[in-house]
């Protein structure tokens, strides 16, 4: 019964790795009409292509635009689904907490497109706000074209679209919360605050640590279609990422190995943050992604 889905998983996930290869090739496609055989009658270069990668200063600046933004979403992104799981759970009525986790669901099924249009309509230049600032003499509100605010912007679209998603899987952790360590720490005098404290929270321990490492592992990937949408805006000093720099070369530039070869880097040091990441978690008494 799982062998379609195995098969899927390693034509799609799997069998593409091979086209790693290139990062340490000059590849040119237009060499022959197949792929494969362009791969195969490219000249090998070795790491020349890596060297480049850690020569170029946009390469640098685009990892620190990915790590500062990797930092400002794990401060206020992360812990906002944990804190409105907490308070939707405390919400007595059944038909108002299915509503309210609705509402905050929907966005998640919304496209990127939307999304941004949505706060172009509210934020932008020709947006409700500055129409409205306009009226009182005030000129040159736009806050999707600043590349100040762009990090804060990108983490506040971020929680309006996702935040809903992540309230599911912690509401999922709560319903495995036996009544009975409730009532009795309310018959040991708790009150509301402390049974959160000292029940709800350690319930949530382990998906917390399991969602704090894959959200770690995944540092280097910070929105690739909603960064995408919003760079001409700001411009790439603010807005170049990785993933961006890496699609800016190797699509648009169409510098495949260069872009391979910068990916490839990204892709071991995902890793080498996953196995830190799971480590610290190991050493705080949770299991992580994987047992010790």
């Amino acid at each position: 019964m799982t062998l379609p889905v195995v098969l899927l998983v390693l034509v799609f996930n799997y069998l593409p790795i091979l086209g790693n290869v290139v990062a340490f090739q000059d590849y040119d496609p237009y060499i022959s009409d197949n792929g494969v055989i362009s791969i195969l009658e490219s000249p090998w270069v070795g790491v020349e292509q890596f060297q480049r990668v850690f020569g170029d200063s946009a390469f640098w600046d685009a990892v620190t635009n990915t790590l500062v933004l990797f930092i400002i979403q794990l401060v206020l992104f992360f812990p906002i689904p944990i804190l409105l799981a907490l308070l939707i759970n405390s919400v007595l009525r059944p038909r108002v907490r299915a509503f309210a986790q609705a509402v905050l669901y929907l966005p998640h099924f919304f496209s990127w497109v939307l999304v941004i249009t949505v706060f172009q309509q509210i934020l932008g230049g020709a947006g409700i706000i500055a129409q409205t600032l306009r009226q009182r003499g005030y000129e040159g509100f736009d806050l999707m074209t600043d590349p100040e605010v762009f990090k804060f912007l990108v983490t506040f679209e971020g929680v309006w679209k996702d935040a809903g998603w992540g309230i599911i899987v912690f509401l999922a952790a709560l319903t495995s919360v036996s009544p009975d360590l409730y009532e009795a720490a309310a018959m040991d005098g708790a009150n509301r605050w402390r049974r959160m404290w000292h029940v709800t929270l350690p319930a949530l321990r382990p998906v917390i640590a399991l969602l704090l490492v894959l959200r770690v592992g995944d540092a280097l990937t910070v929105g690739f279609e909603q960064i995408l949408l919003q760079r001409d805006a700001v411009g790439p000093g603010a807005a170049e990422v990785l993933d961006t720099y890496v699609w800016w070369n190797g699509v648009r530039n169409q510098d495949f190995s260069y872009a391979a070869a910068a990916g490839i880097v990204k892709g071991v040091v995902s890793l080498g943050l996953v196995l830190a990441a799971n480590k610290i978690a190991h050493l705080m008494g949770e299991q992580g992604v994987y047992k010790k």
